[in-house]
């Protein structure tokens, strides 16, 4: 059996499925091939409920989830790890609201916690999440909103930043903030998506356990080839929500996105 995965080329995604990618964990009879893509790309694609198997935004769960289950792997959430709000001049949370934002995409977490935490502005533009910081410094954007290795490296720069909205998401819920997770067609048999699960836990374990041993294949998808920035990226998004999400995770995603506790979202919630 052949399964393609649709994935981001970010290092905390090439970092987690590597192993199961290339065969080297256990893949119970399933040889996986990965599609790569921007969030935003994968987003759309999910709604449009083309991929079997992909990595999306946590804020489009709710849109999606007559279609799709929630694996319990393979999530990107915690504390501390928020995209930041940044601007090419020194400015305050209160000046904002006159200003144009350039988020990764509509469809993301990134945007979806902007309109929450700061209904006020009402002027965006959506750029692919590399983009967002040219569109800022070129003046284009008077503000941006930054994922991914961009949140490493914006300073160098020159740009400022102006909140963290992981913070501002800590301060209101005190839940960790879900960023990212793998949802599963559920037009893929019960036992299968099970089974992808399990390899993508065993692939996640064999990542810690050997951290250094997928360098050359995240290096070859990654966009900032900086050690530091690539250690950096994954230490904050690969953790043991993504090994499993447990109880805290499932209530930060259904908080999130309006879900009613009782619903069932997950694949052993069905």
């Amino acid at each position: 059996m052949s399964i393609k995965i649709n994935i981001s080329p970010c290092p905390n995604d090439t970092f987690m499925f590597h192993a199961m990618l290339n065969g080297l964990v256990d893949c119970e009879g399933i040889e996986f091939e990965a599609e790569f893509a921007d969030i935003e790309q994968l987003n759309l694609a999910t709604i449009n409920h083309q991929p079997n198997v992909s990595k999306i935004s946590c804020a489009i769960i709710d849109q999606i989830r007559n279609h799709y289950n929630i694996l319990l792997s393979g999530a990107a959430l915690g504390f501390g790890n928020g995209p930041l709000i940044i601007a090419r001049e020194p400015l305050s949370k209160n000046e904002l609201k006159e200003k144009t934002v350039a988020v990764p995409g509509f469809h993301t977490t990134a945007y979806a916690l902007m309109c929450r935490l700061f209904p006020e502005i009402d002027n965006y533009k959506s750029y692919i999440f590399h983009q967002v910081l040219p569109s800022v410094l070129s003046g284009e954007c008077q503000v941006g909103v930054l994922i991914h290795e961009e949140r490493f490296s914006f300073e160098k720069h020159g740009a400022k930043l102006v909140a963290d909205l992981g913070y501002e998401w800590e301060q209101k819920t005190k839940l960790p903030l879900p960023l990212g997770a793998i949802a599963v067609s559920k037009l893929v048999p019960t036992e299968t998506q099970f089974k992808i699960n399990r390899i993508l836990e065993r692939s996640i374990q064999y990542a810690f356990a050997h951290p250094m041993e997928s360098r050359q294949f995240v290096r070859e998808h990654c966009r900032d080839l900086s050690e530091q920035v690539i250690d950096n990226h994954i230490k904050m998004f690969v953790n043991e929500y993504s090994v499993n999400i447990g109880a805290n995770g499932r209530c930060a995603i259904k908080t999130l996105n309006n879900i009613n506790p009782d619903s069932a979202i997950f694949i052993d919630e069905q």
